[in-house]
């Protein structure tokens, strides 16, 4: 059993639009651990990034109607504003998705680091002594050696030059060591990296993500990925939330997700991607629901080649399958994963093997697009 440092608990996330609620995250539950990696994988849509700007405060415009957010054994929704906004940056931060973006125009790079270590300052000490050290000379000499040594550890060959450069002098993988650098500026025990090479062309994605893979083994820092690709989240964590229109539907150790996928969405996501004999994913059809009408019972019923009239009338309450996996389907029998779930049969259902996998050799034919060998 691991050191939990995230718990989040049957969060629910509404937003008011126009149309009506809308009920983006819907009672879900995940565990991050001290030192862990974790994934949170799913389409675009799905809530993933929501979730992640629910726990770090990000939402003013959002309701939270129910659920935890426990962090090193506290409910930060309990927090007021101010201490949520203290928190971020120093023991809690993020990597922005698009490097392009992110980073100031107008300031230089030194500038925007050196912002994020007076802040950090301000928010441990008083203003007063916050102040002072504003003031002082050697404190902002200290401020910019760290920062040029924080350049250096996300391996950017010349860190003093970077340091005095604008953004737009810089191509996208420096931008995103950068952000990465500001990210780990204050050693923080999370870290949030919402896609972070989602904007680079995969040469460069994979060099970035072995760098913030090596970074964050050195310094023990939990790490929660945001993407949709289930190839990423095989190489850099150790366990994987599916997430599907605001609800996780299954939790598992990422080798043991990809030996035993079981939720249909999770083989769908995983026949989706293209083999290297095809070329080509099979894809699922349809879209996910309105969330500001979804359906009360199963979420994906509508688009699951396997659902059966139980699935359209039912929840599906998380169920444990097997060691630390769960699945929110009512194709599979188990005990309930949380004490707060009502008991229910489920319908027992054979729905096969998924089109990815060779029995005949028990491997993933995309086996190489994944990375890797594969670990059933």
């Amino acid at each position: 059993m691991g050191d939990p440092l995230l718990e989040v608990r049957n969060l629910h996330v509404h937003f008011d639009t126009h149309d009506g609620v809308a009920e983006v995250i819907n009672g879900i539950d995940f565990t991050l651990n001290r030192g862990e990696t974790a994934a949170l994988v799913g389409e675009t849509g799905c809530g993933k990034s929501v979730t992640v700007k629910a726990i770090l405060g990000l939402l003013p415009s959002a309701r939270i109607p129910a659920g935890e957010i426990v962090y090193k054994g506290e409910n930060v929704l309990d927090l007021s504003d101010a201490q949520r906004h203290a928190r971020r940056g120093t023991d809690m931060s993020m990597i922005m998705q698009d490097p392009m973006t992110s980073l100031n125009p107008v300031l230089t790079v030194g500038e925007q680091m050196l912002d994020v270590l007076k802040w950090q300052g301000r928010s441990r000490l008083s203003f007063t002594s916050w102040m002072r050290d504003k003031l002082d000379r050697g404190t902002n000499d200290a401020h910019r050696e760290r920062a040029i040594e924080m350049l250096g550890d996300v391996e950017i060959s010349a860190p003093e030059r970077v340091f005095e450069s604008y953004p737009v002098e810089l191509s996208g993988g420096m931008r995103q060591r950068v952000l990465i650098a500001i990210a780990l500026l204050s050693e923080p025990d999370l870290l949030v990296a919402d896609e972070p090479g989602t904007a680079l062309d995969v040469t460069t994605e994979a060099k970035v993500l072995d760098l913030l893979d090596d970074l964050v083994e050195e310094r023990d820092t939990s790490v929660l990925y945001i993407t949709h690709d289930l190839g990423i989240a095989r190489e850099v964590s150790d366990y994987i939330n599916v997430m599907y229109a605001g609800e996780v539907v299954e939790q598992a150790p990422t080798g043991e997700l990809f030996a035993n996928p079981q939720h249909p969405y999770t083989r769908g996501l995983l026949s989706s991607i293209p083999s290297l004999s095809t070329g080509i994913g099979s894809g699922i059809e349809g879209h996910l629901p309105d969330y500001t009408d979804p359906p009360t019972a199963c979420r994906f019923a509508d688009r699951c080649p396997h659902a059966e009239p139980e699935c359209r009338e039912f929840y599906p309450y998380p169920r444990t399958t097997g060691t630390d996996h769960t699945v929110a389907c009512h194709l599979f029998d188990g005990p309930p994963a949380h004490a707060r779930h009502a008991e229910g049969d489920a319908v027992d259902v054979d729905i096969g093997e998924p089109p990815w996998y060779d029995r005949a050799d028990g491997r993933h034919q995309s086996n190489a697009v994944l990375g890797g060998e594969s670990q059933s």
